[in-house]
C-alpha cells in the first residue's frame, strides 16, 4: 500500500484500536464482539458481519464493516487499505466469503478497479462515521481528492454467490 506513513485516525481516540495500519489487541476483541452482534442481526443494517477463510490458519475470521450502496450495488471499503486481512483473505479465495445479519449467506466480492472507487468511497465517507477517519481527505471533500486516494483503498462489490 502506497499509504501516508501514518494512518489519520491514529491522531484520537481511534488510536485505541488501530496503530499503523493494524488493528490493536484492544480493537481486535472490540471488532469481534460487534461482529458476533452484526452477526446475529443484533445491530442496525448499517454493519453487516463479513466471514472469510483465513488464508495462514483456514479457519473463518469475522470483521464487521459498514456497507454502502452506490448506483444499485453494494460495496465494502477496507478503510486499512491492501494491509488488511479480510482484504488478503478475500483476494486469496478469488472473492468467496460470507456475510453475515442474522443469518449467513455467501458472496462472491469483486474487486473494483482503482479508476472506479472513487465516487464509492466518497459514498461510503457518508455512512462510515468512524471508518472514514482512516482515510486522509474530509467527506466533503473534491471527487479529484478522492481520484487521488483511490489506490490506497480497496472497494468491493458484494454479489450473491452462485
Amino acid at each position: 500500500m502506497s499509504s501516508p506513513l501514518r494512518d489519520p485516525a491514529e491522531n484520537g481516540f481511534l488510536r485505541l484500536y488501530y496503530r499503523d495500519w493494524r488493528p490493536t489487541r484492544f480493537g481486535m476483541i472490540s471488532n469481534g464482539i460487534w461482529a458476533w452482534a452484526s452477526g446475529l442481526g443484533l445491530l442496525p443494517p448499517i454493519v453487516l458481519t463479513l466471514e472469510t477463510k483465513d488464508i495462514g490458519s483456514g479457519r473463518f475470521n469475522a470483521t464487521v464493516l459498514a456497507p454502502v450502496s452506490y448506483q444499485g450495488a453494494r460495496y465494502l471499503v477496507s478503510m486499512l487499505g491492501d494491509t488488511s486481512r479480510w482484504v488478503q483473505n478475500v483476494r486469496a479465495s478469488s472473492g468467496h466469503a460470507f456475510i453475515k445479519h442474522g443469518r449467513a449467506r455467501p458472496v462472491l466480492l469483486t474487486e473494483i478497479p482503482v479508476g472506479a472507487r472513487a465516487p464509492v468511497l466518497k459514498a461510503w465517507c457518508q455512512i462510515a462515521i468512524s471508518g472514514r477517519r482512516h482515510l486522509p481527505v474530509a467527506p466533503d471533500a473534491p471527487f479529484s481528492a478522492f481520484e487521488a486516494i483511490a489506490e490506497n483503498y480497496p472497494v468491493f462489490r458484494i454479489d450473491a454467490a452462485n
